[in-house]
């Protein structure tokens, strides 16, 4: 690990979380933004993530972008891409996590904490984004599922801006959320293992 703060330390695992929450959401958006605020200096990485910034990334991924937002709106299409973000949106939260931590430790122990930081992190949101849609679908036909869509936009962009202004704040929220989910998904399950 490189000779880094401890602050510095703790503001890169709080960009890691941040980011890849913000993964959770939408797999290609903060790709895209990522790559955004690296090629404007905000947020440093290394090598080989420095990829992210170039000009071939930031055009696949504006275009990868803007069809994943389009196709959200659609119905039925927006179930599939959920299946499909099932695997692309914990990769996506594990990449972008490497590349936050890249500017703080060598490259391969960015990829490991990233896997490890990234993948369940961005499944957090996933699963309360899917669990809302499949809500969604069933009380109204899928007729909310655009406006869903939309709020999901909306807030992966304000999630992603506050996680690179506020780091530290944005992953305290994530993790207690994430806290609270796990909290009551054993409460369920072992309701559920009592009453069998």
């Amino acid at each position: 690990m490189a000779d880094v703060s401890a602050t510095q330390l703790v503001s890169a695992i709080a960009l890691a979380i941040a980011v890849a929450a913000c993964s959770g959401l939408r797999a290609l958006l903060p790709m895209f933004l990522t790559g955004v605020v690296i090629r404007a200096g905000w947020v440093p990485v290394a090598k080989p993530f420095d990829f992210l910034s170039t000009n071939w990334a930031l055009l696949i991924f504006g275009i990868a972008t803007a069809l994943e937002i389009v196709g959200d709106k659609i119905p039925a299409v927006d179930h599939a891409l959920d299946a499909v973000h099932t695997v692309l949106r914990p990769l996506s939260g594990s990449i972008l996590a490497a590349a936050v931590l890249s500017s703080v430790s060598d490259p391969a122990t960015a990829a490991a904490l990233g896997l490890v930081i990234g993948a369940p992190t961005a499944l957090v949101p996933h699963a309360i984004k899917s669990t809302a849609r499949v809500v969604s679908t069933v009380t109204t036909g899928g007729l909310a599922n655009p406006l869903l869509s939309t709020l999901e936009d909306i807030g992966v962009f304000v999630l992603f801006v506050l996680a690179i202004v506020v780091p530290v704040m944005v992953a305290a929220f994530v993790l207690i959320v994430s806290a609270l989910l796990l909290r009551r998904l054993l409460s369920r399950r072992r309701r559920t293992v009592v009453a069998a």
